[in-house]
Protein backbone atom coordinates (compact mmCIF):
# COMPACT_ATOMS: atom_id res chain seq x y z
CA UNK A 1 0.00 0.00 0.00
CA UNK A 2 2.86 2.27 0.97
CA UNK A 3 4.39 2.01 -2.58
CA UNK A 4 0.89 2.24 -4.56
CA UNK A 5 0.95 5.37 -6.93
CA UNK A 6 -1.43 4.66 -9.49
CA UNK A 7 -0.06 0.98 -9.79
CA UNK A 8 3.15 -0.57 -8.17
CA UNK A 9 6.66 -0.38 -9.81
CA UNK A 10 9.08 -2.95 -8.94
CA UNK A 11 12.05 -0.15 -7.66
CA UNK A 12 9.51 1.55 -6.05
CA UNK A 13 7.93 -1.53 -3.74
CA UNK A 14 12.10 -2.51 -3.50
CA UNK A 15 12.49 0.92 -2.31
CA UNK A 16 9.68 0.60 0.30
CA UNK A 17 10.28 -2.92 1.29
CA UNK A 18 13.81 -1.77 1.99
CA UNK A 19 12.50 1.13 4.30
CA UNK A 20 9.87 -1.20 6.32
CA UNK A 21 11.98 -3.74 6.79
CA UNK A 22 14.60 -1.70 8.54
CA UNK A 23 11.54 -0.17 10.84
CA UNK A 24 11.00 -3.96 11.49
CA UNK A 25 14.25 -4.79 12.48
CA UNK A 26 15.04 -2.19 14.87
CA UNK A 27 11.47 -3.06 16.75
CA UNK A 28 12.97 -6.88 16.76
CA UNK A 29 16.05 -5.86 17.97
CA UNK A 30 14.21 -3.87 20.57
CA UNK A 31 12.17 -6.52 21.66
CA UNK A 32 15.29 -9.47 21.97
CA UNK A 33 16.83 -6.52 23.99
CA UNK A 34 13.81 -6.40 26.83
CA UNK A 35 13.97 -10.04 26.48
CA UNK A 36 14.94 -12.89 28.34
CA UNK A 37 18.29 -13.86 27.59
CA UNK A 38 17.18 -17.16 26.94
CA UNK A 39 14.76 -16.65 24.86
CA UNK A 40 16.46 -14.16 23.30
CA UNK A 41 19.03 -16.79 22.46
CA UNK A 42 16.35 -18.82 20.80
CA UNK A 43 14.91 -16.10 19.01
CA UNK A 44 18.37 -14.75 17.29
CA UNK A 45 19.01 -18.78 16.41
CA UNK A 46 15.75 -18.42 14.56
CA UNK A 47 15.68 -14.98 13.20
CA UNK A 48 19.05 -16.50 11.62
CA UNK A 49 16.73 -18.87 9.59
CA UNK A 50 17.35 -22.77 10.96
CA UNK A 51 15.81 -26.16 10.23
CA UNK A 52 17.37 -27.78 13.11
CA UNK A 53 14.79 -28.97 15.04
CA UNK A 54 12.16 -28.78 12.46
CA UNK A 55 9.92 -32.05 12.69
CA UNK A 56 7.41 -33.59 11.06
CA UNK A 57 4.90 -32.16 12.61
CA UNK A 58 5.97 -28.45 11.14
CA UNK A 59 6.33 -30.58 8.04
CA UNK A 60 2.98 -31.37 7.87
CA UNK A 61 1.30 -27.81 8.64
CA UNK A 62 3.92 -26.35 5.63
CA UNK A 63 2.50 -29.13 3.24
CA UNK A 64 -0.79 -27.96 4.08
CA UNK A 65 -0.72 -24.80 3.18
CA UNK A 66 1.77 -25.54 0.11
CA UNK A 67 -0.90 -27.97 -0.96
CA UNK A 68 -3.27 -24.77 -1.46
CA UNK A 69 -1.04 -22.16 -2.54
CA UNK A 70 1.27 -24.00 -4.74
CA UNK A 71 -1.35 -24.51 -7.14
CA UNK A 72 -2.04 -20.99 -7.16
CA UNK A 73 1.10 -19.86 -8.04
CA UNK A 74 1.22 -22.25 -10.57
CA UNK A 75 -1.88 -20.60 -12.41
CA UNK A 76 -0.40 -17.33 -11.32
CA UNK A 77 2.38 -17.60 -12.76
CA UNK A 78 1.74 -18.19 -16.32
CA UNK A 79 1.70 -14.31 -16.55
CA UNK A 80 5.22 -13.77 -15.69
CA UNK A 81 5.98 -14.05 -19.33
CA UNK A 82 4.00 -11.56 -20.38
CA UNK A 83 4.69 -9.25 -17.07
CA UNK A 84 8.52 -9.53 -17.88
CA UNK A 85 7.62 -8.22 -21.48
CA UNK A 86 6.92 -4.50 -19.61
CA UNK A 87 3.41 -2.69 -18.44
CA UNK A 88 2.23 -1.77 -22.07
CA UNK A 89 2.86 -4.90 -24.01
CA UNK A 90 1.16 -7.05 -20.58
CA UNK A 91 -1.82 -4.51 -21.30
CA UNK A 92 -1.69 -5.07 -24.96
CA UNK A 93 -1.92 -8.83 -24.07
CA UNK A 94 -5.34 -8.45 -22.26
CA UNK A 95 -3.90 -8.63 -18.51
CA UNK A 96 -5.49 -6.22 -15.76
CA UNK A 97 -1.77 -6.01 -14.90
CA UNK A 98 -2.46 -4.38 -11.34
CA UNK A 99 -4.75 -7.28 -10.60
CA UNK A 100 -2.10 -9.89 -11.73
CA UNK A 101 0.85 -8.03 -9.90
CA UNK A 102 -1.43 -8.18 -6.52
CA UNK A 103 -2.17 -11.59 -6.60
CA UNK A 104 1.32 -12.66 -7.37
CA UNK A 105 2.43 -10.39 -4.24
CA UNK A 106 -0.19 -12.01 -1.79
CA UNK A 107 1.15 -15.46 -3.02
CA UNK A 108 5.00 -15.04 -2.77
CA UNK A 109 4.24 -13.23 0.34
CA UNK A 110 1.85 -16.02 1.82
CA UNK A 111 4.49 -18.66 0.52
CA UNK A 112 7.55 -16.67 2.46
CA UNK A 113 5.25 -16.65 5.34
CA UNK A 114 5.04 -20.13 5.10
CA UNK A 115 8.76 -21.24 5.06
CA UNK A 116 9.44 -18.63 7.10
CA UNK A 117 7.33 -20.01 10.21
CA UNK A 118 8.75 -23.27 9.70
CA UNK A 119 12.59 -22.63 9.13
CA UNK A 120 13.08 -19.12 9.81
CA UNK A 121 14.39 -16.23 7.46
CA UNK A 122 16.68 -18.12 5.42
CA UNK A 123 18.84 -15.43 3.81
CA UNK A 124 19.82 -15.28 -0.27
CA UNK A 125 17.08 -18.14 -1.35
CA UNK A 126 15.01 -16.33 -3.32
CA UNK A 127 17.60 -14.35 -4.69
CA UNK A 128 19.90 -17.08 -5.62
CA UNK A 129 17.55 -19.52 -7.45
CA UNK A 130 15.87 -17.79 -10.40
CA UNK A 131 19.88 -16.94 -11.53
CA UNK A 132 21.05 -20.39 -10.86
CA UNK A 133 18.16 -22.03 -12.56
CA UNK A 134 18.85 -19.48 -15.71
CA UNK A 135 21.99 -20.34 -15.89
CA UNK A 136 21.47 -24.24 -15.60
CA UNK A 137 18.50 -24.66 -18.23
CA UNK A 138 19.86 -21.71 -20.14
CA UNK A 139 16.60 -20.07 -21.02
CA UNK A 140 17.85 -16.54 -20.07
CA UNK A 141 14.72 -15.39 -18.51
CA UNK A 142 13.61 -16.81 -15.01
CA UNK A 143 10.62 -19.07 -15.06
CA UNK A 144 8.63 -19.84 -11.80
CA UNK A 145 8.61 -23.66 -11.63
CA UNK A 146 12.71 -24.25 -12.20
CA UNK A 147 13.30 -21.42 -9.78
CA UNK A 148 11.37 -22.91 -6.88
CA UNK A 149 12.66 -26.14 -7.37
CA UNK A 150 16.06 -24.65 -7.09
CA UNK A 151 15.33 -22.89 -4.28
CA UNK A 152 14.06 -26.35 -2.89
CA UNK A 153 17.16 -27.94 -4.22
CA UNK A 154 19.55 -25.32 -1.93
CA UNK A 155 18.32 -25.22 0.80
CA UNK A 156 18.90 -28.99 2.15
CA UNK A 157 22.12 -28.97 0.19
CA UNK A 158 22.94 -25.85 2.61
CA UNK A 159 21.51 -27.35 5.24
CA UNK A 160 24.47 -30.67 4.65
CA UNK A 161 27.12 -28.68 4.28
CA UNK A 162 25.86 -26.85 7.33
CA UNK A 163 25.39 -30.01 9.76
CA UNK A 164 29.04 -31.24 8.19
CA UNK A 165 30.92 -28.10 8.04
CA UNK A 166 32.01 -28.37 11.78
CA UNK A 167 31.88 -31.97 12.58
CA UNK A 168 33.53 -31.82 16.16
CA UNK A 169 30.61 -28.73 17.37
CA UNK A 170 28.08 -29.23 19.66
CA UNK A 171 25.94 -26.82 18.07
CA UNK A 172 25.12 -27.20 14.24
CA UNK A 173 25.58 -23.93 12.14
CA UNK A 174 22.40 -22.66 11.22
CA UNK A 175 21.43 -23.28 7.38
CA UNK A 176 21.10 -19.21 6.79
CA UNK A 177 24.40 -18.99 8.01
CA UNK A 178 25.54 -20.74 4.67
CA UNK A 179 23.12 -19.70 2.32
CA UNK A 180 23.90 -16.08 3.44
CA UNK A 181 27.96 -16.44 3.41
CA UNK A 182 27.25 -18.53 -0.21
CA UNK A 183 24.22 -16.00 -1.63
CA UNK A 184 25.61 -12.45 -0.74
CA UNK A 185 29.02 -12.84 -2.83
CA UNK A 186 27.25 -14.32 -5.84
CA UNK A 187 24.34 -11.75 -6.20
CA UNK A 188 27.27 -9.09 -5.60
CA UNK A 189 28.92 -10.92 -8.55
CA UNK A 190 25.66 -10.64 -11.11
CA UNK A 191 25.26 -6.94 -9.91
CA UNK A 192 28.52 -6.93 -11.01
CA UNK A 193 27.94 -8.74 -14.23
CA UNK A 194 24.70 -6.94 -14.86
CA UNK A 195 26.50 -3.23 -14.77
CA UNK A 196 29.41 -4.61 -17.25
CA UNK A 197 26.83 -5.59 -19.46
CA UNK A 198 24.55 -1.99 -19.19
CA UNK A 199 28.15 -0.10 -20.12
CA UNK A 200 28.90 -2.64 -22.72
Amino acid sequence: MLAWRRGITGHRLALVGIGVAAVLSSIVSYLITRSDTEVATIALFWLTGSLNGVGWAEAATAAAFLAVLVPVALVLGRVLAALQLGDEVARGLGLRVEWCRLGLLAVAVALAGVATAVAGPVAFVAFVSGPISVRLLRTGRPSLLPAAMTGALVTPVADLAAQHMFSGAVLQLPVGVVTGAVGAPYLLYLLAVANRRTRA
